[in-house]
């Protein structure tokens, strides 16, 4: 694995204050968030609320990797581009959905050493794609200003679970480069059951969703990875819960971040329409 020395900032994230550098932590924590609809975007809902409190308490980082449920690729990729566009990788919203820009920066430098760390991996970079609403539409909320780099990698489809864990750890020196490592999903995400006859109903969830859920937090908490990475073997309330991986492998680069002495932070824990829960998870803080 290329390593990068104790102190040393990434190209691109020099610290410009030196007196400031002590104020960074030892690591960044990481985030697992559940980014739901689009419409959380521009809607003011207690995710949203909850999304803005839980950033008061982070440090500022150099700079974000977001790891996304809807850049989906064969082969690894990180955006490469000094100036990601905005993608509204969806249809059928309001059209005042499709007109919200984030217009944060990239961070060629950080893509870079990010392929790099991944050696002997293979992993590419793309100067194609941008910053898709799995990682703008709960940025946004995090850094307003959007005056934070963001670099997006994507996940590959044909690697097993186990395959993206153990790759993930790979980037685990970017969490003492000021680095803030997101997986943006959804723990629970079966759009072929929603109910939307009560999809504004509070709290909402099926019964088997709430059984997976409750055993998905139990394995997150007991920091039990083999069982998450195994999930297809579990019940077939978690089957319904994770019908496609695309959602839940966020979570899996997320916990694979994690240190020994870390314990799960849980927020936005409730259901939507039946079939979807929000829950997020942070680490490190």
């Amino acid at each position: 694995m290329a390593s990068i020395t104790p102190g040393q900032w990434l190209p691109g994230l020099q610290n410009e204050n030196p007196e400031e550098e002590n104020s960074v932590p030892r690591e960044m924590p990481i985030l697992f968030l559940g980014h739901g609809s689009p419409m959380n975007a521009i809607e003011e809902n207690q995710f949203v609320r909850k999304f803005r409190s839980v950033a008061q308490n982070l440090p500022k980082p150099k700079a974000i990797l977001c790891i996304s449920a809807h850049y989906y690729t064969r082969g690894t990729k990180f955006t490469a581009m000094e100036r990601p566009k905005t993608i509204h990788d969806f249809g059928g919203f309001p059209q005042e959905l499709y007109q919200v820009q984030y217009p944060a920066p990239g961070l060629p430098s950080l893509a870079q050493k990010s392929v790099q760390l991944l050696s002997p991996f293979k992993s590419e970079l793309d100067a194609n794609w941008g910053l898709d609403h799995g990682a703008w539409s709960v940025l946004k909320h995090f850094f307003p200003k959007a005056d934070i780099p963001v670099v997006m990698m994507s996940l590959d489809y044909t690697k097993s679970t186990q395959e993206h864990y153990t790759l993930a750890q790979e980037l685990k020196e970017l969490r003492k480069q000021g680095v803030l490592i997101v997986g943006s999903g959804n723990l629970i995400h079966n759009l072929g059951l929603i109910d939307f006859k009560n999809f504004n109903k509070p709290n909402y969830g099926f019964d088997w969703a709430q059984e997976s859920y409750s055993i998905l937090k139990a394995a997150i908490s007991e920091k039990d990875h083999k069982k998450l990475i195994r999930y297809d073997q579990l019940n077939k309330s978690v089957q319904l819960a994770i019908p496609s991986p695309d959602h839940y492998l966020p979570l899996i680069y997320i916990l694979a971040l994690q240190n020994k002495n870390e314990q799960a932070q849980f927020f936005n824990e409730e259901f939507v329409a039946g079939s979807l829960n929000m829950a997020s998870v942070m680490f490190g803080v």
